[in-house]
């Protein structure tokens, strides 16, 4: 699993990379796998709003569909119109191709609560611990069950 450098990250998976006033919006390696093949995008339009931990598009797999959030806020510039007929592009390139939105910033303050590509990577590989735990839990659950039904 990759985890550029030049990037910042949120809880919900989604990367910015800064360039000046304005913030390139994607999902992680990490989201696309969890994800699987991604069959649908839905984008924001330009010169729509985004607000910082809003919803502003959607990423829709095989699994399941799943809001993506605005690691910033501000007016959306560009988007990434070839997704909507190759969304595929998300699986194949999370990093460079399948970049969701551009957004002029309308508050550089928010980049400060974005974690770095290290943070980022713990934070993965803590949520991927929680999730192995909660299976045994869950499988633990699943014996009880059993052993109340044969009574």
């Amino acid at each position: 699993m990759k985890f550029p450098k030049k990037l910042r990250y949120t809880r919900e998976h989604e990367w910015v990379l800064v360039e000046g006033n304005q913030a390139t919006v994607g999902v992680t390696d990490f989201a696309q796998h969890e994800l699987g093949e991604v069959v649908f995008v839905e984008l924001p339009k330009v010169g729509d709003p985004v607000t910082k931990d809003e919803p502003f598009g959607v990423v829709e797999s095989v699994k399941a569909a799943s809001d993506v959030y605005a690691p910033v806020s501000g007016e959306v510039t560009e988007a990434n119109d070839d997704l909507v007929s190759t969304p595929e592009l998300i699986n194949d390139d999370p990093y460079g191709d399948a970049w969701l939105i551009r957004v002029e910033m309308s508050d550089q303050s928010e980049l400060e609560h974005l974690m770095s590509a290290q943070e980022y990577k713990e934070y993965v590989e803590e949520e991927g611990e929680a999730e192995e735990s909660d299976e045994e839990e869950d499988d633990d659950d699943e014996d009880i069950d059993e052993d109340e039904d044969e009574e």
